[in-house]
């Protein structure tokens, strides 16, 4: 079958798929908002009425587990499935391909209540092989189309890696915590390396559109990969040493590079645009994280808790409820403007943040503000799938 004949198949799948198979966002956005909400319920659950295994893991580590390749995996394949083919000007992935895609990644998700004594290799093999599957497929794209995205195929494969490593982690044969320090990790150098995209481009098309004059945010150059490489290094040196100083200090460093970086992006001038504002807000919990990681090994009394979830409930989570409302507009033919549910969902995400990070920092109140950060991203996840759930599964307007 040759390129003409499989761009045709493509179209065909399109035109004869139901709106939810019609794009990566659609299946994976949907299941990362339901998933966001569904984990949280049963930590707590767990927490209530002392439940000692869920599958082959305790609660604590499926909670973990869970919100970083469960929910942020998610979001990155629907991200992923749906970038790739502006990257490539190829169709994007639909009808039954897509459907068996998703059907994995839930797969892996109800394994654990459907066969709890199921033996872990076998849940290694479905979970973490949706991510290995997911980047070969998208490297597919990217190579037939001699597109330069190699590096975010490369994370996402990464990710599944991480993704085994924590089930060995709970098997013993690694250090426990191995495969989530690396899984956070990947995502925080994602974060980067698509943020620093994404972040000023869109900033610079509001800016121009408003017609504001002054200095506009600029496409990455040598500075910001300078940044990216810095972190990545910093992360690399957290993972192996832990809160030793040499990583300590490395960890400071690049936080203090990206907040440099995202005020070179001039998101202050957004105020009045929560759609573009809302992204300079989730790349802040980015040196937010790296400075108060550091800040554990530089001997200040601060628990890591705090820095790992300024990374993921503040970096990652409010970055995927930034990117899935602004492509669920764009790509459904909507205006890219922030309704009030979106902005009550953005709010509610960082009063989420706010209160988990303040849990790690206040003992005294930790249950209260754990309560509060639950419920606030619960809020969150529940108004993203009221207000995008109904566009996520109908056609385009156009």
């Amino acid at each position: 079958m040759d390129n003409r004949e499989r761009l045709e198949l493509r179209r065909r799948r399109m035109a004869e798929a139901p709106p939810i198979l019609r794009g990566g966002f659609r299946p994976f956005f949907l299941g990362a908002g339901i998933w966001a909400v569904v984990a949280i319920a049963i930590r707590f659950w767990s927490l209530e009425t002392g439940a000692m295994r869920i599958g082959a893991l305790d609660p604590l580590a499926w909670h973990r587990h869970e919100m970083l390749f469960g929910f942020v995996g998610a979001a990155i394949a629907g991200f992923a499935l749906t970038a790739v083919p502006n990257w490539t000007g190829r169709l994007p992935i639909a009808g039954w391909p897509l459907a068996a895609l998703a059907s994995w990644w839930l797969t892996a998700r109800l394994l654990p209540f459907a066969l709890p004594a199921l033996p872990l290799f076998l849940l290694v093999l479905v979970d973490a092989g949706f991510y290995i599957g997911l980047a070969l497929l998208i490297l597919r794209e990217i190579l037939q189309a001699k597109n330069r995205n190699v590096p975010v195929a490369a994370v996402i494969g990464l990710f599944g890696v991480a993704n085994a490593l924590d089930y060995l982690g709970v098997a013993g044969s690694v250090d426990q915590g191995l495969g989530i320090s690396f899984g956070i990790a990947l995502a925080v150098v994602l974060v980067s390396l698509i943020g620093g995209r994404i972040v000023p481009s869109f900033t610079r098309n509001w800016m121009q559109r408003e017609k504001l004059s002054g200095t506009m945010p600029t496409q990455p150059g040598k500075f910001d990969i300078a940044v990216i490489i810095a972190t990545a290094a910093a992360l690399l040196a957290w993972i192996i040493a832990g809160y030793g100083k040499l990583p300590s200090a490395l960890l400071a460093i690049s936080g203090l590079l990206q907040f440099v970086r995202l005020w070179r992006w001039r998101g202050w001038r957004t105020t009045f645009s929560p759609i573009v504002i809302i992204l300079h807000v989730a790349y802040a919990w980015i040196p937010i994280g790296l400075l108060l990681l550091a800040a554990v090994g530089l001997g200040l009394p601060i628990p890591p808790s705090a820095g790992i979830h300024a990374l993921t409930v503040g970096a990652m989570a409010t970055m995927i409820l930034a990117v899935m409302s602004r492509a669920t507009l764009g790509h459904t033919g909507r205006a890219l403007e922030a309704d009030w549910p979106t902005k009550a969902c953005y709010a509610a995400i960082q009063l989420a943040v706010l209160a988990r990070v303040c849990a790690s920092l206040v003992a005294d109140f930790h249950r209260a503000l754990l309560e509060v950060a639950a419920a606030s991203w619960i809020a969150a996840f529940v108004l993203f799938l009221i207000a995008y759930g109904p566009k996520l599964l109908t056609p385009r307007l156009d």
